[in-house]
């Protein structure tokens, strides 16, 4: 699991330089929630999670909410009359529905109390297909959920066991239905590079993820992140350790695959039928906007200050009793800051970074980079846009570096 950032201190208050505040609601506001609980600790995962047996006192699923909802009456307090409609909420954790579906809503319920919600506003929750049933998913549509993300991985036992996840194959196409059923759009995330997946195995999964029919599918590399008992069992040499050929030949196969059956990408990792099927809350990472973070270890950005939650629901739960901000520390981005960090998300996406958002040395960049086959030259020339080509999808790390003069 990963440490915290340093960063500076975080007034107990919570309270944002004015700076902060200028021009909110000018960009996207969304609101995440992380549900920091797991049934089963995944080998691979780095995030931060608990399960039941390792809460203590002072933390659990029960209270959960109403701690969350605590934080959200420090984010009003902190944003003020400034503070905007939420144009998207995300729960993501964890497994957020190993909260039944009507806590759910009441978090739902309590954003919508204290910040109101766009008319449009896109509401996620991510979800393992065994942690759901039909009665739940509608429970959550008739509370104003729009969206579940699936946490589907593999199509294939054998990969899944190594995966350390609970669900099987069919439980996935169950849960999706029951989700179309609900009136809930549906997303499905694939891992690719598990060791011992195949190329036929990964194909296998591809093939069940588009027979699911879900308007959007996303599909991560497997990285193999220190702390974590995937770490462990590579360091032991009892499995072997994600090869990058092997996982930008799968890459490539799942553009060729999913984009065979109308999906087009609109991020490295991420791939819809239609422009309405985005993640449009995953959209305000990638553009630059603005987002409150509830939960423990959870980050937040608001008008270019970052900051971040103790990472233990104990702690997090007893910094907001004693009526304390949980943030741990966060930090005011730099002009340069902010420059590289939007190079270095909306390169990633399928409408790109404008040219002339880039310095003196990413400008002159841009030739070689469309020279060396990793930007749209058409793109760069007519739209004077940085737009990844398929290989420079593979290469996306490179191509930031080399926009920035970073060797």
């Amino acid at each position: 699991m990963p440490r915290l950032p340093d960063g500076d201190p975080a007034p107990p208050t919570g309270d944002l330089p004015s700076s902060a505040l200028h021009g909110l609601g000018e960009r996207p506001f969304g609101v995440y929630l992380h549900v920091p609980f797991c049934r089963v600790r995944c080998g691979y995962c780095d995030f931060n999670t608990y399960t039941l047996t390792e809460l203590g006192p002072g933390a659990s699923t029960a209270s959960f909410v109403d701690t969350a909802l605590a934080e959200l009456d420090l984010a009003r307090d902190v944003l003020g009359d400034a503070a905007p409609p939420v144009d998207t909420i995300f729960i993501g954790g964890g497994t957020p529905t190993m909260l039944a579906a009507a806590d759910l809503v009441k978090a739902v319920d309590g954003i919508r109390d204290r910040f109101g919600l766009a008319d449009d506003a896109e509401v996620t929750t991510e979800a393992n297909p065994d942690s759901v049933t039909p009665e739940s998913l509608r429970e959550l549509a008739d509370g104003g959920f729009t969206r579940v993300s699936l946490g589907m991985q593999s199509a294939v036992p054998h990969v899944l066991a190594t995966l350390d996840r609970t669900h099987d194959p069919e439980g996935v196409g169950r849960a999706v239905a029951a989700a179309r059923d609900a009136g809930l759009v549906t997303s499905v995330d694939l891992i690719y590079g598990t060791p011992g997946e195949s190329i036929e195995d990964w194909l296998t999964s591809l093939d069940a993820a588009i027979s699911l029919e879900p308007e959007h599918i996303s599909a991560y590399a497997l990285v193999v992140e220190e702390g974590t008992k995937l770490a462990t069992q590579v360091r032991r040499g009892e499995v072997q350790r994600p090869d990058d050929d092997d996982e930008a030949t799968k890459y490539e196969l799942a553009e060729e695959v999913l984009s065979g059956a109308g999906f087009d990408w609109y991020e490295v990792s991420n791939w819809t039928r239609t422009l309405s099927g985005r993640c449009r809350h995953n959209d305000g990472y990638w553009t630059g906007g603005d987002w409150w973070g509830v939960g423990p270890g959870a980050h937040s950005h608001v008008g270019g200050v970052r900051w971040w939650n103790v990472k233990h629901p104990r702690a997090y739960a007893g910094r907001l009793a004693e009526r304390t901000s949980p943030a741990a520390g966060r930090e005011t981005l730099t002009a340069e800051q902010l420059r590289d960090e939007k190079v270095l998300l909306q390169v990633r996406v399928r409408d790109g970074l404008e040219i002339d958002a880039l310095d003196e040395t990413g400008r002159r960049a841009v030739a070689g980079l469309v020279a060396d086959g990793l930007v749209d030259g058409a793109a760069a020339v007519r739209d004077r846009r940085v737009v990844l080509t398929l290989r420079g999808r593979l290469l996306a790390d490179t191509v930031v570096r080399r926009l920035l003069g970073v060797n």
